[in-house]
């Protein structure tokens, strides 16, 4: 089973909370994210998340100016965590949950990475895609095919197997094609 660690995305940028939005919006673009993680203050402390969303209605909107705004008079902190042994399912639901999109993922209380719906999206289904009746077949048959050294002919001798299969399914009476 997937754990959050597998799919998460590393290395995560991060932020001093002393820094200017003009600095984070800055950090962003050039990274090309669309999250900060906000360093702790002190070793016991909590980490923080900026997000594109987080400047928009906080600076923006209130027509605020970036250069002279702190990223820690916006960030939230703390903020919602994802532990690093967390299934894919338990990560889906911590951010559907708290209604978020992103989480910091800490692993003895150190952070090691981001996990996103767009991680969840792109890399956490099946890692195979589900077989049908005849690409089973064709695998069988072409696992007892004889082993040709010449690429192209094997490639020539693996799709005449597997339009021989194709077309013996067509034709049997319970075949489904």
């Amino acid at each position: 089973m997937l754990k959050v660690k597998d799919i998460m995305t590393r290395p995560v940028v991060v932020i001093r909370s002393s820094a200017t939005i003009e600095n984070a919006i800055w950090l962003m673009r050039a990274k090309r994210v669309r999250s900060l993680i906000v360093e702790k203050s002190h070793e016991d402390g909590a980490y923080g998340i900026l997000t594109e969303k987080d400047i928009v209605y906080k600076v923006i909107a209130m027509g605020e100016n970036p250069h002279f705004v702190r990223v820690g008079s916006i960030m939230r902190q703390p903020c919602i965590q994802a532990p690093a042994n967390a299934t894919v399912r338990e990560a889906a639901q911590i951010l559907a949950n708290a209604g978020i999109h992103r989480a910091p993922v800490i692993e003895q209380n150190e952070l090691i990475g981001i996990i996103s719906v767009t991680d969840i999206l792109a890399k956490g289904g099946p890692t195979t895609p589900p077989r049908d009746e005849l690409a089973e077949q064709i695998q069988e048959a072409l696992q007892h095919a004889r082993i040709i050294d010449d690429a192209d002919a094997q490639m020539e001798q693996d799709c005449d197997l597997a339009w021989q299969i194709f077309e013996d399914m067509r034709f049997s009476p319970k075949a489904t094609v």
